[in-house]
């Protein structure tokens, strides 16, 4: 079948043999698949990427209510929890790092909550000022999404860090993760006795004054803003966390099959000027 026009958004030829084997076959009632899995995966991307509702997907994308379908049947079958270490280890070993990472960094973000997010699940960020939700995640120490868990904004660093640094013993083999202040305190011996992981707090300097990049912690910052250049993750508009967590895969998924297929190595784009996203 021959490709529709291209969006910016789309999978390259590249891109697509690293995401293609890790889609697995889904029930469709013994009827055959009616629409090429790669428009599929093209079509979240475009979600994800621009931030339109799923009903506003182009009409030259599947239908909207099959690309959502396909969305929750791969979720639930965690394609995007599967795709994102293969991924991320292929680009490590292009760096000329080891496939699996030994360190990592944590961090949190603050964004706000649509009207879409119901009560149960947003709350309100007093040192931000945002009511909406918390984004807590794991990378390596290029930066490379590792695990993600997304709370209520009401939620303290330190227990917000819980579930994340649990996923990340359960399904990485970082014991060594640096931290910002606001993750310091008890959480320290919570995750050496539970977790046998050693969470070292990377503090400013004393004489610091206004912006400055800190050692060991510019690198998940920098994952922050790549994430939130894709628009759907400006703020948060999924009722349920675990469509955000999603969302979130697929975004970094995007981003390392790109760096992939280009042949960048992320520490040469961190060197780059920034320019505004079209």
């Amino acid at each position: 079948m021959a490709r529709r026009a291209g969006y910016p958004s789309d999978t390259s030829d590249e891109q697509w043999a690293l995401i293609e084997p890790q889609l697995p076959q889904v029930r469709t009632g013994g009827w055959p698949e009616k629409h090429p899995r790669r428009a599929l995966v093209d079509a979240i991307l475009y979600v994800v990427r621009t931030g339109c509702a799923w009903r506003q997907l182009p009409a030259d994308f599947p239908p909207w209510q099959t690309v959502y379908w396909y969305f929750n049947r791969w979720e639930e079958a965690k394609v995007t929890e599967k795709i994102l270490p293969v991924a991320r280890g292929q680009l490590r070993i292009q760096e000329g790092r080891n496939a699996e990472p030994s360190a990592g960094l944590i961090d949190s973000q603050s964004v706000k909550g649509a009207n879409t997010v119901g009560r149960n699940s947003r709350g309100y960020d007093a040192g931000k000022k945002i009511n909406g939700r918390k984004r807590f995640i794991v990378t390596d120490t290029l930066g490379l999404l590792l695990t993600v868990v997304v709370l209520s904004a009401g939620v303290q660093d330190r227990d917000g860090a819980k579930p994340v640094l649990l996923e990340t013993y359960l399904h990485t083999p970082v014991r060594f993760v640096f931290a910002d202040a606001g993750f310091a305190g008890r959480l320290l011996d919570w995750a050496t006795t539970i977790l046998a992981t050693t969470l070292h707090i990377v503090r400013k300097p004393a004489a610091q004054r206004g912006f400055a990049v800190i050692p060991r912690r510019w690198a998940v910052e920098r994952t922050f803003a790549w994430i939130t250049a894709h628009r759907r993750l400006a703020r948060d508009y999924e009722r349920d966390p675990a469509v955000s967590e999603a969302m979130i895969r697929w975004a970094a998924i995007s981003t390392i099959t790109r760096r992939i297929a280009r042949g960048t190595p992320a520490t040469r784009q961190a060197r780059r000027v920034c320019t505004p996203a079209n």
